[in-house]
C-alpha cells in the first residue's frame, strides 16, 4: 500500500504523539543547544557568552534553552561534559608515562573546543573550576590509582600530572602563547 511512497510521507509528522516526533524534535533540539553552547562557551568564555547568542546560533527562541537547561549554569555543565577518554595506561612502563600522558593529551585536545572553553569559564566562575576539578579529579584520579603502589597517593599525583597537563593546555590553546602554540 504504501509502495512508491517515500519513506519520509510514510511516517507520522514530527511533533505527532503517534510517530514519537516529540521525542525526535526534543532530541534534535537538545543537541543543537549544545552544540551552539559549546561553540560559543569556547569563542566567546562563560562569562561574555548569552542564552540569547546560543539560541540564536542554534536557531531556536531563548525560552527553549532554559526550558531544556534552566539557565547558564545548567547549560554550562551539560556542554561541559568532557570525556577525556584515557587510554588504558597498564601497559606503559612507569618511566614512560609523562610521555605517553603528554603526547595522548595533545592529541586529544587538537581541534576540541570543549577544553579551552572549561578552562576559560574556570579561571573566572566557580561553578566552572568546579567542573575542571570533578573531570581531572574522577577521571584522571581513577586511572593514576590504577597504576600507584600505594592508592593513598593517586590523589596527590593525580593532582600534580593535571598541573601540568592543565598548565600546558592553558598556555597553548587558551592564552596562546608563541612558543606553546
Amino acid at each position: 500500500m504504501t509502495e512508491g511512497v517515500p519513506q519520509a510521507a510514510q511516517e507520522p509528522a514530527a511533533g505527532s504523539a503517534a510517530g514519537g516526533g516529540r521525542a525526535r524534535s526534543s532530541d534534535a533540539t537538545r543537541a543543537a543547544i549544545l552544540r551552539a553552547a559549546r561553540d560559543r562557551f569556547a569563542a566567546d568564555g562563560y562569562d561574555r557568552a548569552t542564552i540569547r547568542a546560543i539560541a540564536a546560533d542554534a536557531r531556536i527562541d531563548p525560552s527553549m534553552v532554559m526550558r531544556y537547561y534552566g539557565s547558564k549554569e545548567g547549560l554550562f555543565a551539560a556542554a561541559a561534559e568532557f570525556d577525556l577518554r584515557l587510554p588504558d595506561l597498564s601497559g606503559v612502563p612507569h618511566d614512560r608515562l609523562g610521555e605517553a600522558l603528554a603526547s595522548y593529551f595533545f592529541t586529544r585536545w587538537e581541534g576540541d573546543t570543549t577544553l579551552p572553553a572549561l578552562l576559560r569559564t574556570a579561571s573566572t566562575n566557580p561553578g566552572g573550576a568546579e567542573r575542571v576539578r570533578q573531570i581531572f579529579a574522577t577521571q584522571l584520579g581513577a586511572a593514576v590509582a590504577r597504576l600507584v603502589a600505594d592508592p593513598a597517593e593517586a590523589p596527590r599525583r593525580a593532582g600534580l600530572v593535571a598541573s601540568q597537563l592543565l598548565g600546558v593546555a592553558l598556555t597553548r590553546y587558551v592564552l596562546r602563547l608563541p612558543p606553546m602554540v
